[in-house]
């Protein structure tokens, strides 16, 4: 499905398991570039961080990935990873102004971002290399929904004008 007006194309993608969660993460990782942002949202425990864990697996590492809940941005450089990335989490910013004021956008030059809780620092669709991830919880009220991914997740994808033509967009 695309919006015309701006530019967006949305997909909603099943991700019954964590094999699934993986193979998505790796059809992510293998499409990104310097620039570009992967914004994860949904609630607590809608599987933001595994997803998050799932693409720098992905990309070639092979370490822990800790959550950068506390200390809000971690960074990853190669030769661990294919390309350098910034995993931040915004839960705890109170105020989008606080991304600037502990320097995010020098973090970001050159690298890609996985950002957890997106709006908390202002959100990032509006860039042209945004590729929005939501994730939901399996509704148990729909049986149709809830039989075609278990217990798992939801992915809403939209992606904005730099990644609808990338290979991931269109094998999805």
């Amino acid at each position: 499905m695309s919006d015309a007006r701006s530019g967006l194309a949305t997909r909603s993608i099943a991700l019954p398991d964590l094999a699934a969660t993986a193979r998505f993460a790796a059809q992510i990782a293998a499409a990104l570039r310097p620039g570009d942002v992967v914004a994860l949202s949904g609630t607590l425990g809608a599987g933001k961080t595994t997803l998050a864990r799932a693409i720098l697996v992905a990309l070639g590492h092979g370490g822990e990935v800790p959550s950068p809940s506390f200390s809000i941005i971690e960074l990853y450089e190669p030769p661990a990873v294919r390309l350098p990335i910034v995993h931040a989490d915004f839960y705890r910013l109170a105020d989008p102004a606080e991304a600037v004021e502990i320097g995010l956008d020098d973090y970001r030059h050159g690298a890609a971002m996985i950002a957890e809780w997106p709006e908390k620092a202002g959100g990032f669709a509006q860039e042209a290399a945004c590729l929005s991830v939501r994730l939901e919880l399996s509704p148990e009220s729909d049986g149709a929904l809830r039989e075609s991914v278990g217990d798992g997740r939801w992915a809403i994808v939209e992606a904005g004008p730099d990644w609808v033509m990338r290979e991931i967009w269109i094998g999805l």
